[in-house]
């Protein structure tokens, strides 16, 4: 298969699979209630959910969109900012879904329990709604992440040739490193908290989290510990440099990580903040905190990376020919 076929079949897959969960959200914007069992937290708030469905609907919009200009000569000329940002909050929303979806179908075939939303008295969603939308999701994001790796490699290529280790001295290392590592210091506070979470405690939760907890929470949140991790180590081998790896492995960890990191953060805090004031469901100041931190975090390391790139592309741009 040529490059143009790989490409056009990956743009098709990225733009079918975002078809169900377009319409579904527009199906319950309509009013429709197929897959939300009887009693689900959905129907509380009709209003609410009415633009939480409208603005999904806008977010999948924007995957197709991508998928086209991913693949056609005239998303070559389409600024660096304005593909970069969509393309990595695609890339943060889809990732731990890619990971933690898997995971946690592992984890109920092995004998993990299921019933946190029917234990706590709120059924959300029926099953099948689960396995088609994030099914959906995993397959946009295999594909669109594969389209934006070709597209990167042609329009970016020669940023991350060669090794960490042959990277030339640059008078901001000591910045860069000095940022890395305050960086990570500040992602311990989510990481234990998610860790702490994972692991059984409920110190922090709302009494509607601790009861709603399943299998599935617990490889949740170690999915955020994960990416966390990924971030916190692709940002520390970009600053540091003392490895032979190639440059290209820092840089898709950094990506990676600061967006799963960073979307989810902030996607968990806008959750927590509007469920202020409904008792049981109001979020926790730990919570809060805990979210806010984490998208502090990601976004960090994802600004020392796009630095990084900035000071490689004005150094690849007066180096010698």
């Amino acid at each position: 298969m040529t490059t143009v076929s790989a490409r056009t079949a990956l743009r098709t897959v990225a733009i079918v699979s975002c078809l169900p969960y377009i319409t579904l959200k527009i199906a319950w914007v309509a009013g429709s209630r197929v897959g939300i069992p009887d009693g689900s937290a959905l129907l509380d708030h009709r209003a609410r959910m009415a633009v939480a469905n409208g603005g999904s609907v806008l977010m999948d919009g924007v995957v197709v969109a991508l998928a086209l200009l991913l693949t056609r000569p005239w998303g070559l000329r389409v600024p660096a900012w304005l593909l970069a940002l969509p393309v990595w909050t695609a890339t943060g929303l889809l990732l731990p879904i890619m990971t933690g979806y898997p995971a946690q179908l592992l984890a109920r075939a092995l004998g993990g329990d299921t019933g946190g939303a029917e234990a706590a008295g709120r059924p959300f969603l029926r099953e099948w709604v689960f396995g088609v939308v994030y099914g959906g999701f995993i397959l946009q994001g295999l594909s669109l992440g594969a389209l934006f790796a070709l597209y990167a490699r042609d329009r970016w290529g020669h940023l991350w040739r060669g090794t960490l280790g042959e990277l030339p001295a640059s008078p901001t290392a000591p910045a860069l490193r000095a940022a890395a590592v305050a960086a990570s210091l500040l992602a311990l506070a989510p990481g234990t908290a998610h860790l702490l979470w994972a692991a059984g405690s409920t110190a922090g939760l709302t009494p509607d989290r601790v009861a709603g907890r399943d299998s599935g929470f617990h490889v949740l949140e170690a999915v955020y510990v994960l990416w966390l991790a990924v971030a916190v180590a692709g940002v520390l081998l970009l600053a540091f440099r003392r490895s032979a790896l190639p440059l290209r492995v820092p840089l898709a960890l950094a990506w990676g990580g600061s967006g799963a990191t960073a979307c989810w953060g902030g996607w968990l805090c806008l959750a927590a903040l509007g469920s202020a004031g409904e008792g049981a469901e109001t979020a926790t100041p730990g919570m809060v905190l805990t979210y806010a931190v984490q998208m502090l975090v990601g976004t960090l390391v994802v600004t020392l990376g796009a630095y990084f790139l900035a000071e490689r592309a004005a150094g690849t741009r007066g180096a010698p020919a």
